[in-house]
């Protein structure tokens, strides 16, 4: 019996020994045991689950959370620190279309009176002159008019004659008043009718320099010239050689449009409509152009929304003096909404988006230990992000190698 005792006793006393080293061991770290330290347990290390928004965002001033880490010096060469600056971010909406002609500078051009073309002086493309002739046509009208000319000239000549010799004829009496002032009145007659064919020619494009010509001569030419009737460009040609034209019937035989101001044409998505106003400034980019920027402002802002889209057509006009553009061209716009936001910002490689969607940065104080947080982004400029929550200025962030610091946590992260 007393050995029964003395073996309870010991087996109770060898209890009491490993549950005084379990809480020692919880409590302070380790105790120094022949077969080597118990290691301190990390309760935060068996959550398994995502970390909440508040340890996210813990401030890197010395806390140690889940989601900082310490990097060799060797590490820290491969990431670059920024500070936290205030930038300038536009108000603006993006939207994509197409170039075309300026409508409003786009001219049908036709002959003036109905004949068969003779030929042609233009090609689709190429710039013109305004008065630069396009095309010639036979013209029977012109052919008339010029007869009339002629022969009016032929007969305020006679007329003239006959007036000078009865003046002198009157002289001598030979000749009553009432003959005389026939002779008068039959050279003025001649002379209104001389002006009025000068007239109808005139209406065909000549000038008086051709006209005087053409009297002289006594030969009238048919060949009327249809010369362009601004500066511009030649954007189509339904013209040939002895195709029959009369005025206003289409198609034009060449349609000429000033391509200093072109068209864009985006369709903006309804929502963005209400910020869309007429004179607003646009920057435009093309494919042909990637370097370059051409501007321009809101001409039209469409009244219909389409069913099938739901989008608004908005016209601007954009300046093009070099002509570069050409219609048909797909292009990027960007419509200036507003004055522009100064917000704290940061390069485009110091946010990283996480897995679930987050937008997160990598900040420290020390340049060694970084602590992960959340932000709230906004607009896109330059190469910077705008940063509307999360960040205030002057702040340490890693820029190049943030998605590095985020690799490295996934990786040390139990699975």
């Amino acid at each position: 019996m007393a050995l029964a005792g003395t073996k309870t006793k010991a087996i109770a006393a060898l209890g009491a020994l490993a549950l005084i080293l379990a809480v020692g061991a919880y409590a302070g770290g380790y105790i120094g045991l022949p077969f080597g330290p118990i290691p301190k347990v990390a309760i935060a290390a068996t959550d398994t689950g995502p970390p909440s928004a508040e340890a996210a965002n813990r401030a890197s001033d010395g806390g140690h959370s889940a989601d900082s880490l310490e990097l060799t010096e060797k590490q820290r060469e491969t990431v670059r620190v920024e500070a936290v600056t205030e930038r300038a971010f536009p108000v603006e909406k993006q939207s994509v279309g197409s170039i075309d002609f300026n409508e409003d500078l786009t001219l049908q051009v036709f002959t003036p009176y109905q004949g068969r073309i003779i030929r042609l002086f233009a090609e689709v493309g190429d710039d013109v002159k305004k008065g630069q002739t396009l095309f010639t046509v036979d013209s029977p009208d012109l052919l008339q008019a010029e007869s009339t000319l002629i022969a009016a000239a032929g007969v305020l000549e006679l007329t003239t004659r006959s007036l000078a010799r009865l003046k002198e004829l009157y002289q001598s009496r030979a000749v009553s008043q009432k003959d005389l002032d026939q002779a008068v009145s039959d050279q003025q007659t001649a002379e209104g009718n001389l002006r009025a064919a000068r007239d109808a020619v005139r209406l065909f494009g000549k000038v008086d320099p051709d006209i005087d010509a053409i009297v002289a001569r006594r030969v009238a030419d048919p060949t009327l010239i249809v010369p362009s009737p601004i500066d511009g460009r030649i954007t189509a040609r339904n013209a040939a050689p002895g195709l029959f034209v009369q005025p206003g019937s289409a198609p034009a035989p060449y349609s000429v449009a000033n391509v200093s101001t072109m068209w864009m044409l985006a369709n903006v998505a309804e929502s963005d409509s209400p910020a869309l106003h007429v004179g607003q400034e646009v920057t435009v980019n093309v494919a042909a152009f990637p370097d370059k920027v051409f501007e321009g402002k809101i001409s039209t802002v469409g009244s219909i929304v389409d069913p099938n889209t739901r989008r608004v057509l908005v016209r601007s006009e954009v300046a093009d003096p070099r002509h570069e553009l050409r219609s048909g061209m797909f292009a990027n716009f960007v419509i200036r909404t507003g004055d522009p936001m100064r917000s704290p910002g940061v390069p485009l490689d110091g946010v990283v988006r996480e897995g679930d969607g987050t937008m997160t940065v990598w900040v420290t104080t020390d340049r060694r230990r970084f602590t992960k947080r959340t932000v709230r982004i906004g607009l896109e400029r330059d190469g910077y992000r705008q940063i509307l929550e999360g960040l205030r200025l002057g702040e340490l962030i890693a820029t190049d190698g943030a998605i590095f610091l985020s690799n490295m946590l996934a990786t040390a992260r139990p699975q």
